[in-house]
């Protein structure tokens, strides 16, 4: 049946049909050079706002937009090998990365709590 008998037939066909006309293509070496950079521009955005900003919570968020980088470089290798291993291990960063989040709100509030500043430099002074 082509694609014209089944617009013909009703709308409600056309949601069900779910093959492709042909296999995705090959992503070129020109496409992946553009996402890598990128990722290497969301990465040394967030590894210069690390090394270089003192607020707690501006480090965590530098921390994940490393995280993401790392998400968009693994996704735009595996489409150009065609096969889902990198967008496997983005759930996986994802995953790490909401955890770290948790963690580190956490750590915020408790260091907040007790020393009503959000300074880096405080943490080397709590000892347990």
């Amino acid at each position: 049946m082509a694609i014209g008998d089944m617009m013909m037939m009703g709308s409600g066909l056309m949601g069900s049909v779910l093959a492709q006309a042909a296999p995705p293509a090959a992503m070129s070496d020109v496409h992946l050079a553009h996402y890598l950079f990128v990722a290497c521009v969301m990465f040394v955005i967030g590894l210069i706002g690390f090394l270089t900003r003192r607020n707690l919570i501006i480090m965590f968020l530098c921390t994940d937009l490393m995280f993401q980088a790392a998400g968009v470089a693994l996704i735009a290798f595996s489409r150009y090998h065609l096969n889902h291993t990198g967008e496997t291990f983005t759930i996986v960063l994802i995953t790490v990365a909401a955890a770290e989040a948790a963690m580190a709100l956490a750590l915020v509030v408790l260091l907040f709590r007790k020393k009503e500043s959000l300074d880096a430099e405080e943490w080397t002074e709590l000892k347990g």
